[in-house]
């Protein structure tokens, strides 16, 4: 299903709203870690196998979900649902990202307390705190893949990554600092005559959309 412009029959814009919740319902359980975590996911649902947005509409919304407030899981979410269905996309797709996961931690919360000094739990959640880690740093290596495209967008990250690790700032100011970096190389390459790019070369992910599982549900 490929959205051309905008919805007007009542039959598939209620079709859409579903198919948005079912579709950020089925990938909110199974992502453990959360936020960053959802990211290939949901970039794989909506660009690669629904062809809803194209690429660099993801990249967009990703980079925003990321500089928001809030998570990065929900503020996707939103993003999409608005871009896709307007204030009920974004009621319907928030609904579904958040709906299972509360209702898990609900769940959780009424027992974890009962078994939280079992030396077999404790050990169950150091392994699961080293998954997540794992989990963050898979997606952000899949952002990075198409973020850093040249060497002036590499050489921020690393210069931005430096000054959290060695600062301790707020990321709040990281964000506007990048965001300064980049206005200043966009007019400096302006001044010299250099081409710009934005993007990176588009490429068919027919072949790396296999290597996805289809793990959630």
């Amino acid at each position: 299903m490929k959205l051309n412009g905008a919805i007007t029959s009542t039959g598939m814009r209620a079709r859409l709203l579903f198919q948005l919740f079912w579709v950020f319902m089925r990938i909110s359980p199974v992502t453990f870690g959360g936020g960053y975590a959802m990211i290939p996911l949901i970039e794989r649902e909506i660009s690669h196998k629904r062809k809803w947005l194209d690429e660099e509409e993801m990249d967009d919304i990703l980079s925003l979900a990321g500089a928001a407030p809030g998570g990065v899981g929900v503020n996707a979410a939103a993003f999409i649902g608005y871009r896709l269905g307007g204030g009920l996309g974004v009621t319907a797709a928030v609904a579904g990202i958040t709906l299972p996961t509360f209702i898990i931690t609900c769940l959780l919360s009424s027992v974890y307390s009962q078994f939280a000094d079992n030396p077999k739990v404790v050990a169950a959640m150091k392994g699961i705190h080293g998954a997540v880690i794992a989990l963050i740093v898979a997606a952000a290596f899949r952002m990075a893949k198409n973020a850093l495209f040249d060497k002036a967008t590499t050489a921020t990250a690393i210069l931005v990554l430096a000054v959290l690790l060695g600062s301790g700032i707020n990321p709040v100011y990281a964000i506007f600092f990048g965001l300064f970096i980049g206005f200043v190389l966009l007019q400096v390459k302006q001044l010299l005559g250099i081409p710009i790019r934005t993007e990176r070369e588009c490429k068919d992910y027919s072949e790396e959309e296999s290597n996805y599982p289809e793990y959630y549900i």
